[in-house]
């Protein structure tokens, strides 16, 4: 008893096929201007925070889902946010690594023939 053959199948629309194919390999990222990535002052004595929860949280995200390293993640970033005309700073990656220890950064995935939308919240949110 052999292997099953695999059905074949034959294009009959190559300029659909084409533009399926690239559609997979585009990315779309979107950062709210209103978005606090500096927070507050907090009023207590020490140095204050540079950077917000969410900043914290966004720089995760992209190193969670594009499986990259700190200082990576760092440079990918600040990258989006000039190419955006952003001028905030991005936290360095010891930075990153020590408040990633407070932060859980959970993406679900789902399974689905539709784009991937991801969504930076535009306000920290308390967890």
């Amino acid at each position: 008893m052999g292997r099953p053959i695999p059905p074949s199948y034959k294009i009959k629309n190559w300029p659909a096929y084409n533009k399926a194919l690239k559609q997979r390999g585009s990315l779309t990222i979107w950062f709210d201007p209103d978005m606090i990535w500096v927070p507050p002052p907090t009023g207590k004595r020490g140095r204050q925070p540079q950077c917000s929860d969410a900043a914290i949280q966004a720089c995760l995200t992209m190193k969670v889902l594009f499986g990259m390293a700190l200082r990576q993640t760092t440079g990918f970033v600040e990258s989006l946010l000039r190419l955006v005309g952003l001028d905030w700073a991005v936290p360095d990656f010891s930075t990153l690594s020590r408040r990633q220890k407070s932060l859980a950064v959970n993406i679900p995935h789902h399974g689905s023939k539709e784009p991937l939308n991801l969504l930076i919240p535009s306000r920290d949110i308390p967890t």
